[in-house]
């Protein structure tokens, strides 16, 4: 049997309720989240449910595009996230397997590729 271990994230950051001049989506520690390094990131809403486990080469940028892209799973539901956790994983094949790990064993919302517990 193979055991996994859900890695400690190394970056949360929160929605700030009065959200100030420098801000990103209502997140004003979005500058936390590397722009260079891959790794594997949640959402999750104000009751700290898991939405959404994604995976990136490069983290910010592909988490900015979950907020503005029209195509992303996340496009209605933006408004739901209140708290944002990053793991940095460089390794791609690593990334796989904790995103497909996390989203079934946490029974992320929203993500309907890669479910197997349905």
């Amino acid at each position: 049997m193979i055991q996994i271990t859900i890695p400690t994230p190394d970056v949360t950051i929160h929605k700030q309720k009065e959200p100030q001049l420098s801000h990103i989506y209502g997140f004003t520690d979005f500058h936390l989240i590397s722009r260079e390094t891959g790794g594997i990131f949640m959402f999750y809403n104000d009751r700290d449910e898991l939405l959404f486990v994604g995976k990136a080469r490069k983290l910010r940028p592909r988490i900015k595009k979950h907020f503005e892209d029209s195509v992303s799973i996340m496009k209605n539901h933006r408004d739901e996230v209140t708290k944002i956790e990053v793991c940095i994983v460089e390794d791609p094949v690593h990334r796989e397997i904790y995103e497909t790990y996390i989203i079934n064993e946490r029974k992320a919302k929203y993500n309907i590729d890669k479910v197997l517990y349905k």
